[in-house]
């Protein structure tokens, strides 16, 4: 019982300390900003797209780089695949006279943290060191993953998530001779993926803060594909277009023009963590996306509308997860 107790006192000390430290344990250099460049004009591919990336579109790896810029910082050799501590790469996207920089570094992954979610002390210790910010920013991270995911022992049948608002923008689309020419933007890996990183990243930075929605894409893709940081990819891998590193890279972009949108959008309806989402906000909110992705893609759209059943469904939600008492 002492040995127990003692444990437990040890992991809230450790977990006070980091707290205290947290935000300087994770840091972003991501950034937006104006630039002169503008690489998809550079791309027949690209030349009617501006800022969203469809990765659909791209054939290959030498392709995605041929619109976006790929840059690899390692301390290691050649041979060795271990990432090392200070290890990242820098994707950059120049569209239209912007700038987005995505870093994704060394560090820990969604299974990391559902491994001590689940696991013993030493699990829950281990964490406490490797990302002081996940414990800190533990019971956003819950939110998060409650709007990511479908919940219906929660939230009741035929629950809605990020992706089911996503899969509802590309029922929207209303310009098929313009949106669907290239059959492969019609799958999963076109126009819904873009959607749903652009719509997820975008009501994370609303209602919580860009730095979270970065962490949140960030151990999202360390998990299911490391590689991405050393870039040392099998042949196999780069010939995966929909589940190799063309798709990730273009997903790690795709979530830094979401979090622009996002910050543009919680100033709009002056977004906060008290924000009660009436049907009318979610569907202004979501038409205000599709407003980007009619820009971006040069595609239409119908509107959402507050009666709307993904509308709805996603109103009581936000405010099932966000109302502090009820969660």
């Amino acid at each position: 019982m002492c040995t127990l107790n003692s444990n437990r006192f040890l992991i809230v000390l450790l977990l006070l300390c980091c707290i205290g430290c947290s935000r300087l344990q994770h840091t972003t250099i991501n950034d937006v900003r104006i630039c002169a460049c503008d690489t998809s004009a550079d791309s027949t591919i690209y030349s009617t797209v501006r800022g969203a990336l469809l990765g659909s579109r791209f054939k290959s790896l030498d392709e995605l780089k041929s619109v976006i810029s790929i840059e690899y910082f390692n301390d290691n050799a050649d041979t060795d695949s271990t990432i090392h501590g200070n290890s990242k790469v820098c994707i950059r996207d120049c569209s239209n006279g912007m700038e987005v920089v995505n870093v994704l570094a060394s560090g820990i992954s969604q299974g990391d943290i559902a491994a001590a979610r689940d696991g013993d002390f030493w699990d829950h210790l281990s964490i406490i060191f490797r990302s002081p910010y996940a414990v800190s920013n533990r019971k956003d991270l819950e939110r998060v993953f409650l709007l990511a995911r479908f919940r219906p022992n929660l939230f009741g049948e035929g629950d809605v998530a990020f992706f089911s608002l996503a899969q509802a923008s590309f029922r929207n689309i209303n310009t098929a001779d313009l949106a669907f020419a290239n059959s492969r933007d019609t799958t999963e890996k076109g126009y819904i993926n873009t959607f749903n990183h652009i719509t997820a990243q975008a009501f994370i930075t609303s209602c919580f803060s860009e730095e979270l929605a970065d962490f949140v894409g960030d151990i999202h893709e360390r998990y299911y594909h490391p590689e991405l940081i050393l870039g040392k990819f099998t042949e196999k891998q780069i010939g995966d277009l929909d589940e190799g590193p063309v798709d990730n890279y273009v997903d790690l972009i795709n979530n830094e023009w979401g979090q622009q949108i996002g910050k543009q959008l919680k100033v709009k309806y002056n977004i906060n963590r008290e924000t009660w989402w009436k049907p009318e906000l979610v569907a202004n909110y979501l038409n205000d996306l599709q407003h980007y992705y009619s820009w971006a893609l040069q595609i239409g759209f119908k509107p959402f509308k507050p009666e709307d059943e993904q509308v709805t469904k996603f109103s009581r939600k936000m405010n099932a997860v966000m109302n502090r008492k009820s969660f």
